[in-house]
């Protein structure tokens, strides 16, 4: 399909990540359908799969898309299935990805657009990540039900985590583009949402938000055992696996940095978070300033969001609360990004600025409430919205 005036932009994306290790590490005979806000309108539609943190092929076996019908159930009239390489199924191999080919699928934006993925044979569900907050949810089901109009209930469940699936792009107008938000737990839980709300609630309709985060990751570390496997990788792996492959991108937030400040305690407190993996605010920002110099790299603007306040949280400590001003501090004068969102300023307490305003803690004093959620979605500044 090609129209001077149209391009692929990105309406929906997920983090890559790795699945939390479990004896149960295969599945078999299991359908996953994943409902899909969708911000554009487009004419078509193609979906990307990743095996990107697998350790073997996986084989998809069919994939449909339509249009939703209301939770697990779909538009029958609007079924269509998804073809890789003119192919029905597709292996995907290890450390890879596919993207689809184009699916003929007229969406309008506020739509939402459901992928449902078969698998027959066992499959290592290994590359995922969690979501939550407002748009976020899916269904598996045992059995094949990927062409079914509705999920029975006597065989599905909810589910929150995302295999596999990593995009969804929109064949739409080519004024329109995509502004990513990468981060860790915070970023995968609601402001994101909530800034996609902002955007369909608004008259801009030519801007998509994608969310790629995952929780528990670091700037600069990663965990290389199964107990903490899950937190996934780190930024210099994730950042471009993630970035650049975002069709018609041209920015990105960075809300990333507080694992590193909180996850280090000491082998004898626990033997896989060592005092020597916590960094230096110069550690951290040259690793920030290396997701600042690929963004630039790729074209894309820019921006900082602050680390948000963490008095009372289990590993809570002054030298802590010292590391995470330095880093904001920085963020707030460098003039290596395209500019500063003071998420720290807009959620913290004006009388105790290391805790979190009255309402806008979570309870567990590191994550901010869902009133806290709102409010970031809502310091974004309406320039970064909006295609200059």
């Amino acid at each position: 399909m090609e129209n001077a005036d149209c391009k692929w932009v990105c309406t929906w994306g997920c983090a890559v990540s790795v699945a939390d290790r479990r004896p149960e590490n295969y599945a078999k005979d299991l359908t996953l359908r994943y409902p899909i806000k969708n911000m554009l309108d487009g004419s078509a539609i193609r979906i990307t799969l990743s095996n990107f943190c697998g350790n073997e092929p996986i084989a998809v076996t069919r994939a449909y898309a339509a249009k939703s019908a209301g939770e697990s159930s779909v538009d029958p009239q609007t079924l269509t299935q998804i073809t890789f390489n003119s192919s029905h199924s597709a292996v995907i191999n290890n450390g890879c990805s596919l993207v689809s080919d184009t699916i003929p699928l007229d969406v309008k934006r506020g739509e939402t657009i459901t992928i449902s993925l078969y698998f027959k044979d066992f499959t290592h569900m290994r590359t995922a990540v969690t979501v939550t907050g407002p748009f976020s949810g899916g269904y598996y089901a045992a059995g094949d039900y990927s062409a079914a109009e509705a999920l029975p209930a006597a065989f599905s469940r909810p589910t929150n985590v995302y295999y596999f699936l990593s995009s969804v792009d929109v064949f739409t107008d080519n004024n329109a583009r995509a502004v990513i938000c990468y981060g860790d737990s915070i970023t995968a839980q609601s402001w994101c949402g909530y800034l996609a709300q902002r955007v369909l609630d608004s008259d801009n309709k030519n801007t998509a938000i994608v969310r790629r985060a995952a929780s528990g990751t670091r700037i600069l570390r990663q965990y290389d055992n199964i107990t903490y496997e899950s937190y996934g990788l780190r930024g210099k792996i994730r950042f471009p696996a993630e970035i650049p492959v975002t069709a018609g991108a041209d920015t990105v937030i960075i809300q990333q940095g507080i694992n590193d400040i909180i996850h280090p305690v000491g082998t004898d407190v626990n033997i896989f978070r060592p005092w020597s993996d916590l960094p230096t605010a110069e550690e951290i920002t040259d690793g920030l300033k290396r997701y600042l110099s690929l963004a630039h790299e790729y074209g894309m603007k820019a921006y900082l969001g602050t680390p948000l306040p963490i008095e009372g949280w289990r590993t809570y400590a002054p030298f802590r609360e010292d590391l995470r001003c330095r880093v904001n501090d920085w963020m707030r004068s460098t003039a290596d990004s395209d500019g500063c969102i003071d998420f720290d300023l807009a959620l913290r307490n004006p009388e105790n600025p290391s805790a979190f305003a009255d309402g806008f803690d979570s309870g567990d004093h590191l994550h901010p409430s869902d009133k806290a959620y709102k409010k970031m979605a809502a310091t974004v500044p309406e320039k970064i919205l909006t295609k200059g």
